[in-house]
């Protein structure tokens, strides 16, 4: 379900500074308030903001088909109970304003409040925008964002409006597979836990991925640890977002990387940890539409590559195998960004 944006400027707000703003929110933004007005890109909304709780003047108004609106802020925890007991009579929207105690007030009232009402969270910025609505997983069912400046409410329609981005898979077939020896690969820990036929997108070169699952199966010898990828040879290319690549050497805890999903669904997440050890490889080649990639993987039992309905260990493919893989743009990558009019020749 998509999240809700609210706009509030500031009565210090410019001319020009209003009309930016009401610019950049006319598709995108839900409710605008200003002037002590309520109004999205249709025109004035009726939502009455409510002074106090008042249970049968919330019923009255619901009768006149009017929203209600109840905002407070959280200092303690009266106002908690208040916002709570404000989404028990039936109020339309709790906006809250947390203050410096962000997370556990919000985690609180979401608990409390999930599916009696809508509760907003009033933020000043696109990364609190981003915090609150992750907060308790679940996150608040929208954001009102304070601010005069519309280059920061265009960064938090980003960040509440962005929709399930997916990448093109398409399927490949098993060219060749060789032992090679041992040498640097790289387990990606994430700070997620993944799900049968997600991974990581993974390749020798940047024309082409290999989809490799997390270490989600479990088996005789080894618990499944979903939250990691064994990603394949330090050298390797992996996609840390639609646009951009790292090498899989460069990955240290914190910086983000995408998890995708047989289907193509991409999410980002971010390591944990990198972990670099020397094992035996295997070089596997495949063939999907006239494009020969490759990507070099340890060579063990717990090291799949999705295929189009399950998954597969590496020491189990075979010449004609079908796997999921991803076909970049041609040409060649400058500092992981892609530069298609380039010619490059990877082997």
């Amino acid at each position: 379900m998509l999240k809700e944006l609210w706009l509030e400027i500031p009565q210090t707000a410019s001319a020009q500074e209003k009309e930016a703003l009401l610019s950049v929110a006319q598709d995108s933004v839900d409710v605008v308030l200003s002037d002590s007005q309520a109004s999205n890109r249709e025109g004035k909304l009726d939502i009455v903001f409510l002074g106090e709780l008042d249970e049968k003047k919330i019923v009255q108004l619901k009768k006149e088909g009017k929203k209600t609106a109840y905002r407070v802020t959280i200092q303690g925890k009266e106002d908690e109970n208040r916002a709570a007991k404000a989404a028990e009579i039936g109020v339309d929207y709790v906006i809250i304003n947390t203050l410096d105690w962000r997370v556990i007030p919000l985690e609180n009232l979401i608990a409390k409040g999930r599916g009696k009402s809508k509760l907003i969270a009033e933020v000043t910025t696109a990364e609190d925008a981003k915090l609150v609505l992750e907060a308790l997983e679940l996150g608040t069912d929208g954001v009102l964002l304070k601010t005069a400046n519309h280059l920061e409410l265009q960064k938090t329609i980003k960040a509440v409006k962005q929709q399930t981005p997916k990448i093109s898979l398409t399927p490949a077939k098993i060219v060749s597979l060789k032992p090679i020896g041992s040498g640097a690969r790289v387990c990606v820990d994430t700070v997620d836990l993944m799900v049968p036929g997600e991974g990581m997108l993974v390749g020798c070169q940047s024309a082409g991925f290999f989809l490799v699952e997390a270490e989600v199966n479990e088996n005789p010898y080894v618990q499944s640890r979903p939250f990691r990828v064994n990603a394949g040879a330090a050298s390797h290319y992996t996609l840390t977002s639609l646009q951009s690549t790292r090498y899989l050497s460069e990955l240290k805890a914190g910086d983000e990387v995408l998890i995708v999903s047989r289907e193509g669904n991409v999410r980002v997440t971010n390591v944990g940890r990198s972990k670099i050890e020397f094992r035996p490889l295997i070089l596997i080649e495949a063939q999907a539409d006239g494009t020969r990639i490759k990507t070099i993987l340890q060579n063990a039992e717990t090291i799949r590559i999705v295929t189009p309905k399950a998954s597969k260990p590496v020491t189990e493919l075979k010449p004609n195998d079908e796997v999921i893989v991803h076909l970049a743009a041609k040409g060649g990558r400058h500092f992981g960004i892609s530069v298609p009019e380039e010619t490059v020749i990877e082997k």
